[in-house]
């Protein structure tokens, strides 16, 4: 029984994941997930209570994934710099990635509090991960150069997001935006 509800569990992540990616937060109901899953919809509600509730389980479920894999990317490679180049293009390259675009989607929705500060100590921490580096390259505020350059990642992700410039064309213009600004 557990694993029964452990797959239905998984199977009502992945229909959020691609209703979000698809048509965004407005697109993430409990009518739809029924009808992804061929769940009953009362039956959605034994699993989730709202749709923060699901939004919560995504972010629990797919943000550590998604840093894990960032984390990976700056590991391969040695120094500072080379660190925080690998932090930025390790994010770009996750845009396509239907668990980034579902991050996306429910970072710009209207969320509780709770789950808006679960979005936010998830979002730190991968933040943190290259304040070390920051350090390093002798910044006096290594934390807020952290933030910064993950705002140029941001700025990155939706401009790609829009489809105007070549995914690769953005992600030069950010990596080389950011690594002048932490040289600087």
């Amino acid at each position: 029984m557990a694993e029964h509800r452990s797959m239905q569990r998984a199977a009502l992540l992945d229909a959020a994941r691609s209703l979000l990616s698809e048509g965004g937060t407005e697109a993430l109901t409990f009518p739809a997930l029924a009808e992804r899953t061929g769940l009953a919809r009362s039956s959605v509600y034994e699993y989730f209570r709202s749709r923060a509730a699901v939004v919560e389980e995504l972010c629990a479920v797919d943000f550590p994934v998604w840093a894990a894999e960032v984390e990976t990317a700056m590991a391969a490679v040695d120094g500072a710099e080379g660190k925080v180049e690998a932090y930025v293009r390790a994010q770009l390259a996750l845009v396509g990635d239907q668990r980034h675009r579902a991050v996306v989607a429910i970072s710009a929705s209207e969320l509780d509090a709770g789950a808006r500060e679960k979005i936010r100590a998830a979002h730190g921490g991968l933040v943190a991960m290259i304040v070390e580096a920051l350090r390093e390259l002798g910044h006096a505020e290594p934390r807020l150069a952290a933030m910064l350059v993950q705002g140029v990642v941001d700025s990155a992700v939706r401009r790609i997001e829009l489809g105007v410039e070549e995914p690769s064309v953005v992600a030069e213009a950010a990596v080389g935006m950011v690594l002048r600004g932490v040289r600087g």
